[in-house]
Formats: structure tokens, C-alpha cells, sequence
């Protein structure tokens, strides 16, 4: 007997839209669909059981779901790209036992102050002829404090004006800071959730697991697009890679950008030994994110680096369509541009095009049909 999720997951669009005359709300079918909206089929009272029947079922029937409901909303050839920059690296006060730049652990991890707005901008220049279309900014801070937002809004600014998005991840922010970054035309903030809600604490203790859904709030409340996932492989089990998806899709509004980290173990800290994740988890926890949340990016992030051609492509059939390119992300290793274009001309991949703004929009409809 199928599980009521698996039978979710494979209802046919055209039955659907048969379906539809006999409700007096056509749009929402809610006791028989789940409160599903059928014109768009997102949902979000998606149930822990029913995310893990998903994540439970043989391998090949999750990933010919995850690869149909892909194609409704992607073009399943084409991939976004695009570039993380450390603006301010090592030194962070927060504690979480992954990371090689919190001041708590012993990694001799090379410290560096705020990257001067110049060379950010050249580094942006090199990412667009890349064919990066999103630059992404991090910077090891708890939050970002008020000498800091000047440097910060500039980066932003100077960015946009290469044509390309913008991205940000500074730790927490508060209500005024969201809407700084929006004013100054941030596209994205990156807050991870990490992990699921009950594994949380064995991982960081500094700061709440409240404390990140509350600034997504303050992101999401400002108009910024939310960038946010978590990380696989820290040595939870299976229930808190459902339970961080569950959070993810039980949001009012899913994220637009979901990555999916593969744990990256770093010497001196206290993850450094931890059990390595098998790659076929990873490739389910991808394919879960995209049935449940079918209009995210799912990006593929950190761990890549040390990932098979063979395994990157099994991510890719399971949905993920964004990664980052480069030879670092922040201070991990990462596929390099090189082997990144080699993979695309293996899989027969293109890169996603820049997003036209809307002044480009609004010329293209006045152009004669």
C-alpha cells in the first residue's frame, strides 16, 4: 500500500483539472489533496509523516517523482550559478561545531578583516564573466553592527551595478537592518536553519533555533527573497533531515533558495571526526526538497568538492538546479570553474541566463509581435 505522499507525489496534473468542476473552490481541494493549490501545487501543511514516507521509498521511484515535478517548474538542463565571497573571515563568537571560523576552536584558520569594497567588486567582475549570475557575500559576524552597515549597503550597491544579484549572509538581523539591505537592493539573505529543531542543540548553543527563524522573518517581512537550508552529515539521523525539511516547507512562503550542505569536517573542530554521511542520504534529502518545495532553487553548496561526476549528476536528477562555483566557499574547499564547465559539457548542462530586470521587461513588451 502506498503511503498517502507517495500517491501526492504522482498525482497527474490532468486529473487534476478534471477534478476541479466538482469542487465549489477549484483552486484549493482540501480534503482530498491536502490543501493543496492546484494551479500551483505548492503546499505547505506537509506532515513529518509524510515527508519521511517520501524520503523512506525505494530510491528510484523518489527520484523519477523528484525528476517530474522538476520539469513542471525548471528546465531540467539548466542550472543557476553562483559565487560566494568571504568579506570578513574567522573570529565569529557563535559556536557551531562545524565551523572552522568560530573563535571557540583551534583551526588555523587564516584571520582577515573586511575585504576592501574594491576588491569584492573585482572579484564580483570575474564571477559574472565566470558566468556567475548571483554574488553571494558572507561575513563572520553573530550580526552585523552599525559601523559595519555603511560597508555593507555599498557592497550591495556596487554589485547591482554589474547586473548581477546579490546575496548576503551576516548572521541575525533585526527589523531596521532587513530593510537597510532592501533599500539598498539586496535580492537574497542566506540564514541557514542547519538541522532540524530537536538535533539543534548538539550542534550550536549560542544562538537559538528561534533566533534564525526570527530573522528570516525580519528578511521576508522586508521583501527580500530568502535563502535558507541546512546541513547534512553532522551525525544526525535520518528523522532530523526530515525535520529540517519540514521546517523549510511548513513556511509560510517556502525559500526561494535552498542548499543543501554535505558537512565539510574541518581539523580542530569538534565535527572533525564525525561519521561520513553516505551519499545516497544526501541525494534523498535533495530529492525530498524538491517534491516539497517544487518552485525552490536547490542549490547544491558545501561538500561538492570532494562528490563523483556520478554523484553530482544524481543530484542534479533529483532536482538540484543552483551551486556555486568557484575554488572556495568562505573557507572550504569547492569545485574550482574548471572542473565545473567539464561537468556541465558532460551532463549536457548550460548555466542559467541573468534574470531580466523589470525595465528590460517593460521594453520587451513594447516590442511589436
Amino acid at each position: 500500500m502506498k503511503s498517502s505522499a507517495y500517491k501526492l507525489a504522482l498525482f497527474p496534473q490532468i486529473l487534476i483539472e478534471k477534478a476541479k468542476p466538482f469542487f465549489k473552490k477549484p483552486r484549493i481541494i482540501s480534503a482530498f489533496f491536502f490543501n493543496i493549490d492546484v494551479e500551483t501545487m505548492i503546499r505547505n501543511d506537509w506532515t513529518r509523516d509524510e515527508i519521511q514516507a517520501l524520503y523512506d521509498q525505494p530510491l528510484m521511484d523518489l527520484l523519477f517523482q523528484a525528476q517530474q515535478i522538476h520539469r513542471e517548474h525548471f528546465d531540467a538542463n539548466t542550472v543557476q550559478v553562483s559565487t560566494l565571497l568571504s568579506i570578513k573571515t574567522g573570529r565569529c563568537p557563535e559556536d557551531c561545531k562545524y565551523c572552522s571560523q568560530s573563535a571557540h576552536y583551534d583551526t588555523d584558520l587564516e584571520i582577515e578583516k573586511r575585504v576592501e569594497v574594491q576588491k569584492a567588486i573585482a572579484e564580483a567582475k570575474q564571477a559574472k564573466e565566470s558566468g556567475s549570475t548571483r554574488f553571494c557575500m558572507g561575513a563572520a559576524w553573530r550580526n552585523p553592527h552599525e559601523r559595519d552597515m555603511p560597508y555593507v549597503l555599498e557592497l550591495i550597491q556596487e554589485v547591482k551595478k554589474l547586473g548581477m544579484e546579490t546575496c548576503m549572509t551576516l548572521g541575525m538581523l533585526n527589523v531596521s537592518q532587513a530593510e537597510r539591505l532592501k533599500d539598498a537592493g539586496l535580492d537574497y539573505y542566506n540564514h541557514n536553519l542547519d538541522t532540524s529543531r530537536e538535533y539543534y542543540a548538539n550542534v550550536i548553543s549560542t544562538r537559538t533555533f528561534d533566533d534564525r527563524l526570527n530573522t528570516l522573518d525580519h528578511v521576508r517581512s522586508a521583501g527580500i527573497n530568502v535563502c535558507s537550508g541546512g546541513i547534512v552529515g553532522l551525525g544526525e539521523g535520518k528523522q532530523d533531515r526530515v525535520g529540517l525539511l519540514f521546517e523549510l516547507a511548513t513556511m509560510p512562503i517556502h525559500p526561494e533558495s535552498v542548499p543543501i550542505n554535505m558537512l565539510v569536517p574541518i581539523e580542530g573542530t569538534p565535527l572533525a571526526d564525525v561519521e561520513k554521511l553516505d551519499v545516497i542520504d544526501w541525494i534523498r534529502t535533495i530529492a525530498v526538497a524538491r517534491i516539497i518545495m517544487p518552485k525552490s532553487y536547490i542549490r547544491l553548496s558545501a561538500g561538492r568538492e570532494s562528490l563523483s561526476d556520478s554523484d553530482q549528476a544524481l543530484a542534479f536528477m533529483a532536482g538540484a538546479n543552483s551551486l556555486f562555483s568557484g575554488d572556495k566557499l568562505l573557507t572550504a574547499p569547492n569545485s574550482g570553474e574548471g572542473k565545473d564547465k567539464a561537468l556541465f559539457a558532460k551532463l549536457g548542462l548550460k548555466a542559467e541566463a541573468p534574470k531580466k530586470t523589470g525595465r528590460e521587461l517593460a521594453m520587451d513588451a513594447m516590442q511589436p509581435a
